[in-house]
């Protein structure tokens, strides 16, 4: 390695919090409060410290900027984003996060954030708010990661409390897929998924219709058959 060799670029997380809220898909975003873009909506983020995985930075600035833990939240990388001219101070190559949570507490912002909030996802992939840097290409890349993996993983129940009925799943479906399902079709298929979902011999009426059986996840890591998006 040639002696004057020198590092030219930062390391950064950006996080894609979704969660369901008041029965839409939501994404938690910071409104940025020093510059660039001071005052504009954005992705929770950051710069990686020194001493830190990419994995635990993004677990910082998510309890950093918004409050919301590591318990109940499933987090994965997204992809890598490195365009030279992403971020107007300079070289820096973010690693995005798709983060999943039932709920999230009130939004407390904080680090350079001056406020946190969540916002519908088809406003925000419509561009309202618009987003700072490339956040907008990072959250459309975050929703289809997740439209696609509910296809083939149990990641749709992540969305519903440790117990559910088929009903409530098939409701997490719809809201992130953004398409009605035939009930009874959708009954049929997870139930025949073997261990999507395990029955718990207790019923509730919180559907406000006929009680109905609870579930909880099942140890399946992937679904066989698929439950594919309708076309």
């Amino acid at each position: 390695m040639s002696s004057d060799f020198w590092l030219n670029a930062a390391a950064s997380v950006d996080l894609v919090v979704l969660t369901i809220h008041d029965g839409r898909l939501c994404a938690l975003l910071v409104r940025r409060g020093i510059d660039p873009y001071l005052g504009e909506w954005a992705l929770p983020g950051g710069f990686v410290h020194d001493d830190e995985d990419l994995a635990d930075a993004a677990y910082r600035e998510l309890l950093e900027e918004t409050g919301v833990g590591r318990g109940g939240v499933h987090l994965e990388q997204l992809a890598t984003y490195g365009r030279p001219d992403r971020d107007p101070r300079g070289r820096v190559i973010s690693a995005a996060y798709l983060a999943l949570t039932p709920h999230t507490p009130v939004p407390v912002a904080g680090s350079d954030a001056a406020t946190a909030a969540l916002h519908p996802v088809e406003k925000i992939l419509d561009g309202v708010p618009s987003l700072a840097f490339d956040h907008g290409r990072i959250l459309a890349d975050g929703v289809e990661r997740a439209r696609s993996k509910l296809e083939y993983t149990p990641l749709a129940a992540t969305f519903c409390g440790s117990e559910f009925t088929v009903a409530e799943l098939r409701r997490v479906y719809e809201t992130v897929w953004g398409r009605p399902l035939d009930p009874r079709n959708f009954h049929r298929k997870v139930t025949g998924a073997p261990d999507f979902v395990r029955p718990t011999g207790t019923m509730t009426g919180r559907d406000g219709g006929r009680p109905a059986a609870l579930f909880t996840v099942g140890e399946a890591t992937l679904l066989h058959p698929p439950l594919l998006r309708p076309n």
